[in-house]
């Protein structure tokens, strides 16, 4: 069975000195990489520097930049200088986000992700090779030609050498082809919502054919996935936790019709269910719908147990391909939170 590394995303609501306190204790327990995700908040960028200046062994990573407001040459300046400031412990996890952050927040049409995010992941290679950049894809085209800008720009390339030519990426994808589109090109692959039990049925075909085309030299894909752990014989309340955020998702992270996470829902086999999330959740009634989230889910989604029935949930991540899993630690007190990451890391170390 395979190894699976132990992660943990940090928050990006509050302060970065008080997300990054403590920091030290997990890595001592074992985590060995943290996540910083960007919503519509602070971003991503300035948390994961400061993470890489307080930190000396853990890895960073983006979990997920989304890249529609970047250009792919600043995405690739950005990684080559995170990589620079954490002595190559960087890993760019990118996405397309969705309409809801991307429309909604940044007033950037949300077009054509599946062909932007390929041109991003090409040109990001090329940069880091230290390249002359020229590119002239269907979205990016480097330098401008004449016919759309001056003409006057030539060829460059980065002008830091960069701390390694290729940098791990990990893509955030749910849809079929992006899915394909991360195991083809991308070194890992970020599910949101990963269900083991369901994953072959909903991703296996995608993922097969992105790897039928995939080089030899990105190596085995790795299955990046998530879950809120709590380890004892009366935490199974604690899965309730999970309500809130599963109703955003499901309810609110997009129009009826076009919200990405509902669709994975309906593909789990709960579309009776998302239907009534999304219904109650776009009528205002959000603590409804999270009460509407199935119970059934929440307990397939989580590592929210007694250990015996955790060590097995964990097993079945690891069966289905998951070699990174991003823990949640649900527990009051940060000495609390550090031992469930001493427990994880045991029973990884078991598999």
């Amino acid at each position: 069975m395979a190894y699976v590394r132990i992660a943990m995303s940090l928050g990006y609501s509050g302060g970065f000195e008080e997300t990054v306190s403590g920091l030290a204790d997990y890595e001592k327990a074992g985590l060995q990489v943290v996540q910083v995700a960007e919503a519509y908040s602070f971003d991503a960028v300035s948390q994961l520097g400061f993470l890489a200046a307080r930190t000396s062994r853990v890895e960073i990573a983006s979990g997920i930049m989304q890249l529609y407001t970047r250009t792919p040459s600043l995405i690739a300046m950005t990684a080559a200088g995170l990589d620079f400031v954490s002595r190559g412990r960087f890993t760019l996890g990118i996405g397309a986000s969705g309409p809801q952050v991307i429309e909604g927040f940044h007033g950037v049409p949300y077009d054509a992700p599946l062909g932007r995010t390929r041109e991003t992941i090409e040109i990001c290679r090329k940069v880091w090779r230290r390249e002359v950049l020229e590119y002239h894809g269907h979205h990016y085209d480097i330098p401008l030609t004449a016919g759309r800008g001056t003409g006057l720009g030539k060829p460059l390339k980065i002008i830091n050498r960069p701390v390694r030519d290729r940098i791990p990426i990990v893509l955030a994808a749910l849809g079929p082809k992006n899915v394909e589109l991360a195991a083809e090109l991308a070194e890992g692959w970020m599910p949101a919502f990963y269900l083991p039990d369901s994953a072959d049925e909903v991703w296996g075909e995608a993922v097969r054919a992105g790897t039928a085309k995939r080089d030899p030299a990105l190596g085995t894909l790795d299955v990046w996935a998530g879950a809120s752990l709590a380890v004892g014989d009366d935490v199974t309340a604690l899965r309730d936790t999970d309500r809130p955020q599963l109703a955003l998702y499901m309810g609110g992270m997009g129009a009826r019709g076009r919200n990405f996470y509902n669709d994975l829902a309906h593909r789990y086999g709960y579309a009776a269910e998302a239907k009534l999330v999304q219904d109650l959740y776009l009528a205002g009634r959000k603590e409804e719908a999270a009460a509407a989230v199935p119970a059934g889910l929440l307990e397939r989604l989580s590592l929210i147990g007694p250990r015996g029935w955790v060590a097995e949930r964990l097993a079945v991540f690891a069966e289905s391909g998951v070699t990174t899993l991003a823990v949640n630690p649900v527990a009051p007190t940060h000495l609390e939170r550090v031992r469930l990451i001493e427990q994880i890391r045991e029973l990884a170390d078991g598999l």
